[in-house]
């Protein structure tokens, strides 16, 4: 589900996304449960240029730092854009995953395939 590396061939030089897993070196799942969102909150006000402020512009998680869970493990999908926009943002999150000895894994998510007609 997780390619390392590059997944695909593309004309476009795409930002890389870092996955940031809820699970330590040694494999135990990393608490507190909610870590992922929490994450992605304090992320959540780094946002493209031209976003649309407004009321409910503090609600949801920044397009750069998105919690998920991809499988049973709950991980923080991390966008390299957000290290050119603020690198301090881009520090922050990654010397967390190091400091809590998170696994991080570089790859993409894939589509989901296509209903058969």
């Amino acid at each position: 589900m997780l390619p390392p590396g590059n997944c695909a061939v593309s004309t476009t030089n795409k930002p890389r996304e870092i996955f940031i897993q809820g699970l330590t070196r040694d494999g135990r799942t990393f608490r507190p449960s909610d870590w992922a969102e929490r994450l992605a909150g304090a992320m959540s006000c780094f946002r493209p240029s031209g976003s649309v402020g407004g009321i409910g512009a503090a609600i949801g998680y920044s397009p750069y730092c998105v919690p998920m869970v991809i499988g049973k493990t709950k991980c923080v999908v991390v966008n390299e854009a957000l290290r050119d926009i603020e690198p301090m943002a881009w520090d922050f999150v990654m010397n967390f995953a190091r400091d809590n000895e998170l696994q991080v894994t570089e790859a993409c998510l894939l589509p989901d395939p296509a209903p058969k007609r």
